[in-house]
């Protein structure tokens, strides 16, 4: 099993781990804190370095309880080796930024149409996100309102927490999963690690995210498409402010 550094500290950009096996284009290490892709949020990339020489760590999937690092060349890794990881630390901290930007978003229109904003999906870029509503009263000037009072929120400096729960306590919060995937994983896991927007919003959430809130900018409507009463796209960007 791999240890997953990036959930236990999110802001952590270099580390040392040991080869577990190379497979496949792909290394496997004991711990790691390159994010894998999952949950609309792309992976990591980087650089895995070692005695000897370097590779480009050019995607990172989960594979079980492991991680796998694909690399640009196997050739000089073995098992055992000792490495030393450096994550893209730019792109990493976009994703988060515009992470913590979606559920700001969420959390807003859910609170804003008395949960009739439902967010069916989302995708994160390095420099935009989109995000998919099943909200049939959705059009683009009540987009830009829930903009705007994300905005506002943003201004009021909220901390960002993570914690874990039992699944237990997961099931006696309303909303803690918005979806039917996340429905099903709060029934399945043990264990629930939430994502809180202190005072506004909590959801379980197994992404990265910024430490508050003011660190996301400001928030930008860059396009909305009506695909039909149930399906609604908005797309944003963030600049720093």
């Amino acid at each position: 099993m791999t240890e997953k550094l990036y959930l236990e500290d999110m802001r952590m950009k270099e580390f040392d781990a040991v080869v577990l096996r190379v497979d496949a284009g792909a290394i496997y290490l004991d711990r790691t804190a390159f994010y894998p892709t999952g949950g609309g949020q792309p992976n990591d990339v980087g650089k895995i370095s070692f005695d000897g020489g370097e590779v480009d760590v050019t995607d990172v999937r989960k594979d079980g309880d492991d991680v796998a690092h694909a690399v640009s060349d196997t050739t000089m890794l073995r098992e055992g080796m000792r490495v030393h990881g450096t994550i893209d630390w730019d792109t990493r901290y976009a994703y988060m930024r515009h992470h913590t930007a979606i559920h700001l978003i969420d959390a807003v229109a859910i609170k804003s149409f008395n949960n009739s904003g439902v967010l069916t999906g989302g995708q994160i870029y390095k420099d935009r996100a989109r995000m998919d509503f099943d909200m049939p009263t959705l059009n683009r000037e009540i987009a830009q309102g829930i903009i705007d009072t994300a905005n506002a929120e943003i201004a009021k400096n909220r901390r960002v927490l993570v914690r874990e729960i039992s699944r237990e306590e997961a099931m006696t919060i309303p909303d803690l999963a918005r979806t039917e995937p996340g429905r099903e994983l709060l029934r399945r896991l043990p264990v629930i690690r939430v994502v809180e927007i202190e005072g506004l919003d909590a959801q379980a959430d197994g992404g990265l995210h910024v430490q508050n809130i003011s660190e996301i900018g400001r928030i930008v409507l860059n396009g909305y498409k009506n695909n039909g009463a149930h399906s609604k796209r908005i797309e944003i960007s963030l600049s720093i402010t």
